[in-house]
């Protein structure tokens, strides 16, 4: 008589198998950029988060160029045209090292390229995205600005019409990348409302200056940048932008690899928790045998595997052109909060060690409390998902 098996026991690391809905391609990008990220990232990441800065960002762009991650998910120009799904993988593998580094590659393809692919010209596509795909430019994205975060309809940065050209006077602040960025794309308000435009950055009047003392996003360059008098032509102009709407749907662009970054954060330390609760050894055994941290950890799988959950089933509405931005509110409302509490609860079965840049846990921590309000807070999006229930705004 044959023996009846059972189902296997769950993964540790994916307790409800989530990715085993992927596609084969989906799983060898996850194992591509997880390998890679383990080998370039991971061995140097509390280093540069010690240090407040990524010593050399031209080589990583150089590497991330080559991996093929930036702008994976845009199609032709050099770019690798994948799932959003597997975009999506791509950011949750970056941002279980770190959240710097999965914005580094976020703000470069979902921002900057994306604004670039879907509003720019013919002209302005050839002569960025391939380069910009490549990791052979850099690019940021200017739209917020020091007193215009969750309201960019308010923006101060105006352009007015000189003769042919466009002349730009304004402020952006906490531009991932800007100080090292060839190119901007800057989001000013017109006569004929908000427009964008491709600003170089040796364009004569554009400076951007690195923003130092900062206590989250360390291993990530944050600039403000400053337009005084920046004079450009028409041609550049991103022809197809027009109207708030435009930059606000680049920024649901990035916010859809939050979603899926926050639930590499949430897993990274998670699993931290689970290999020091298991070789902590406190009363004669080790801390992981404890009722008080199993439930700690018991939790902490409950809210990584929804993270995962909530990330995949968006990404498959999206990859069906049915992702409506609401969801994407949801699911990076659902997913900061998420990782925020594993992270938490990780840092507390660390004890004092948690504390420390040994462990990534407190890293993570910190890291989150920019990933809770930057491509819009959390209030913002509970609003947004208010609104889409009740079908009454209360923005104001």
């Amino acid at each position: 008589m044959t023996e009846q098996r059972g189902p296997a026991a769950p993964a540790p690391d994916d307790f409800l198998a989530v990715d085993a809905a992927l596609t084969g391609e989906e799983q060898a990008i996850r194992d591509t950029v997880r390998d890679f990220a383990a080998r370039e990232l991971l061995p140097n990441v509390a280093d540069w988060f010690e240090a407040g800065t990524i010593p050399d960002p031209r080589a990583l762009a150089k590497a991330f160029g080559g991996l093929g991650v930036f702008g994976m998910h845009l199609t032709g120009y050099g770019c690798a045209g994948t799932s959003a799904t597997a975009y999506g993988v791509a950011c949750r593998e970056l941002e279980a090292v770190d959240s710097g580094l999965r914005s580094f590659v976020s703000v470069q393809g979902s921002l900057a390229m994306a604004a670039i692919h879907k509003y720019g010209s013919e002209e302005q596509k050839a002569s960025w995205l391939p380069r910009l795909a490549a990791g052979e430019a850099i690019g940021c994205f200017g739209l917020t600005e020091p007193d215009s975060g969750s309201d960019p309809g308010s923006m101060r940065t105006r352009a007015r019409r000189s003769g042919s050209d466009w002349v730009l006077d304004g402020t952006k602040m906490w531009i991932t990348n800007g100080s090292v960025a060839d190119v901007a794309v800057v989001w000013a308000a017109t006569d004929d409302g908000i427009r964008g435009f491709l600003v170089p950055a040796s364009t004569p009047g554009f400076t951007a200056t690195t923003i130092h003392r900062k206590l989250s996003l360390r291993a990530s360059i944050t600039s403000e940048l400053v337009l005084d008098g920046v004079r450009l032509p028409e041609d550049a102009r991103l022809p197809a932008a027009a109207g708030l709407g435009a930059p606000l749907s680049c920024l649901n662009e990035a916010r859809f690899g939050i979603v899926w970054g926050a639930a590499g954060a949430a897993r990274a330390c998670y699993l931290a928790a689970l290999d020091y609760a298991g070789t902590r050894v406190q009363f004669g055994r080790p801390i992981a045998g404890f009722q008080l941290t199993q439930r700690k950890l018991a939790d902490m799988v409950v809210d990584v595997n929804h993270a995962n959950l909530t990330a995949a089933r968006i990404g498959r509405l999206k990859d069906a052109g049915q992702c409506h931005h609401t969801q994407v509110s949801f699911g990076k409302l659902a997913n900061v909060a998420a990782a925020q509490r594993v992270a938490a609860a990780a840092r507390s079965i660390h004890g004092a060690n948690g504390i420390t840049l040994e462990y990534p846990v407190l890293r993570h921590m910190l890291n989150l409390e920019t990933v809770a309000t930057y491509e819009g807070t959390e209030e913002v999006h509970a609003l947004s998902i208010g609104q889409a229930v009740t079908g009454l705004p209360a923005f104001r």
